[in-house]
């Protein structure tokens, strides 16, 4: 029998990637306030624990991508990325699951952007070009979040370390970087921190299938951008992820 994923979230981008990437090694579910056509769902709401609890049940890994996003009220946002995100883990926890893979942003780390280098490069100029001239900005970094829906996602991260820890759940979280529906930069702030569907779906695929014995890790998903300031080093290092992609490709 196929290993059994969860996927929260598939009625938008990255989540609707997940399904078809993964559906001819997984066996692949939905779950959300909507039906997706094509797969099993479970229609609920995550912040509503009971109705969404049993979707969970015989499930080894999970992706949570649903979350509310933008500039929305603080009370949006507590219900998607805050109840939503506890209710996940402990969803989880419950079913026996090894795995859940969070969706966090790049964006807990954009008050970095206000300083120079990172400024320059979001506004499309390397002040540098030596290699090895900009520092990168490591996850171990402090985080600089600048909007409320950065500050949610940092909570996403600090319980998932917390049910790592407690329950010895895996918990990898993903610092998504700028990933647009055509699948090309939008402008040149967006082309430094962009990261393409294919590899998005490269870094998920490995948080998917990494040792069971990672236990808790954040990782940046990002393309090999000219004037990207994130580090996907450490990914590489811990998961093998390289990209493939790079935002030059769209004359960035």
């Amino acid at each position: 029998m196929r290993e059994k994923v969860l996927i929260t979230g598939m009625s938008g981008l990255i989540g609707g990637l997940a399904a078809r990437t993964l559906s001819g090694d997984y066996e692949v579910s939905d779950i959300g306030r909507t039906p997706v056509d094509g797969w099993p769902y479970t229609v609920a709401d995550i912040a509503d624990f009971d109705s969404m609890r049993p979707a969970f049940d015989g499930v080894k890994t999970v992706i949570h991508m649903a979350a509310s996003r933008g500039n929305q009220p603080f009370d949006v946002h507590y219900r998607a990325n805050v109840i939503g995100v506890y209710n996940v883990l402990e969803a989880a926890r419950q079913a026996g699951a090894r795995r859940v893979i969070l969706a966090s942003t790049g964006a807990v780390v954009g008050g970095y952007e206000k300083d120079e280098p990172y400024r320059s490069m979001v506004n499309g100029v390397r002040p540098d070009t030596r290699p090895g001239s900009v520092k990168m900005i490591t996850v171990d970094q402090p985080p600089r979040p600048r909007c409320l829906y950065a500050v949610t996602k940092l909570w996403s991260e600090a319980i998932g370390r917390a049910y790592s820890e407690a329950h010895g759940l895996s918990v990898l979280c993903i610092r998504v970087g700028k990933v647009e529906i055509n699948n090309v930069p939008a402008n040149a702030r967006n082309a430094a921190v962009w990261c393409s569907h294919g590899d998005m779906m490269r870094l998920l695929r490995l948080c998917v299938a990494a040792p069971e014995d990672l236990r808790f890790n954040i990782f940046f998903s990002v393309s090999d951008n000219p004037l990207n300031y994130r580090d996907w080093s450490h990914a590489h290092d811990v998961l093998g992820y390289t990209p493939e992609d790079s935002a030059v490709q769209h004359g960035y």
